[in-house]
């Protein structure tokens, strides 16, 4: 009996060990309280600042936290440097026109300096991009914090785990799925093409060489891609033009975004996706008929994709400079 109450005894305090670690270990609203007590005043002052002056740099910033995550969960992987020739995320073809490093840099470099290495990348990826998206007029949405760097960098992985432009909807929910995603996840995230711009290159197969035989994309409104191929993209091969993904609203978080895609005037092929199902094409209907609230839904959605996969507790390291492991 006394071995056998021993055993209880240690697979009690092993299971209730197990669970405070597991507590310990999820993200949390205001995590830096003692660490680093003025750590999102930092991030906010910063973005207060500098977002006005650019503030394209919002678009850039949700893309970024986007193509994170969806890499081996929110761990920053997206800032490191290939460590060998172009084997890193940095690398990978969606992320080549990425943009926002350095502004990410400045403000870790801010957070280094008043308290070092205690606020981790993927956290100020994760603030900086609410408050960005804030600052021009958008949603606001909770941001836990505790999360803890990666130290892998894969480009391959990249490659095949962020939806591609050109992504079917298969393809996309598919994607979504294997991060914990659904459908109305999906609906929402695509939202944030209501801010920002691509390059030709994204989407110019639509225009000139659709199926291989130098068509264009039936699925594709014909008098918008004339005027794109007029006024925008005049070669398939323009790799530098700039288009609104909402073109005239590019700069407000709105619902237009889906108005467009509704008219067949979406940008990518996987804009055009989403009106290829039942259930996601109602619900865009339903965003832009207003029973379902389009800043409310898409803070659930910007929440839920900041937790996937994180690293929390002693899992992974709080990065001294984003572009390198310490």
């Amino acid at each position: 009996m006394k071995m056998s109450g021993l055993y209880c005894f240690v697979f009690i305090t092993l299971g209730l060990t197990a669970f405070v670690q597991q507590t310990q270990a999820q993200l949390q609203m205001g995590f830096y309280s003692k660490s680093c007590p003025q750590a999102e005043k930092i991030v906010q002052d910063f973005i207060d600042k500098n977002i006005p002056k650019a503030p394209a740099m919002s678009s850039s910033l949700i893309r970024m936290q986007f193509h994170d995550c969806f890499v081996r969960g929110c761990d920053a992987s997206v800032l490191l440097n290939s460590t060998s020739p172009n084997s890193g995320e940095k690398d990978a073809n969606p992320n080549l026109t990425l943009g926002g490093f350095r502004f990410i840099d400045s403000i870790k470099s801010l957070l280094e300096a008043a308290c070092p290495g205690v606020v981790s990348c993927a956290d100020v990826i994760a603030l900086a991009t609410r408050d960005a998206i804030v600052k021009i007029g958008g949603p606001s949405w909770s941001v836990p914090t505790g999360r803890r760097d990666g130290r892998i960098s894969n480009r391959t992985e990249a490659n095949n785990m962020i939806p591609a432009p050109t992504a079917n909807f298969t393809t996309l929910q598919t994607l979504f799925s294997n991060q914990g995603l659904d459908l109305q996840d999906l609906v929402l995230l695509s939202g944030a093409h209501t801010i920002g711009v691509s390059r030709c290159s994204s989407f110019s197969s639509r225009l000139y060489n659709f199926s291989g035989r130098g068509d264009q994309d039936p699925a594709l409104d014909s008098e918008y891609a004339a005027n794109l191929k007029a006024n925008k993209c005049k070669t398939q091969n323009d790799n530098t033009t700039l288009v609104e993904m909402d073109p005239g609203s590019r700069k407000t978080f709105d619902l237009s975004y889906y108005t467009l895609v509704l008219k067949r005037r979406g940008l990518f092929q996987s804009d055009s996706a989403l009106t290829t199902n039942s259930f996601t094409k109602s619900y865009m209907q339903k965003l832009l008929q207003g029973s379902e609230n389009f800043f409310s839904e898409f803070a659930k959605s910007m929440e839920k994709m900041g937790r996937i996969n994180v690293k929390t507790g002693s899992d992974g390291e709080i990065r001294k400079n984003c572009a390198v492991v310490n």
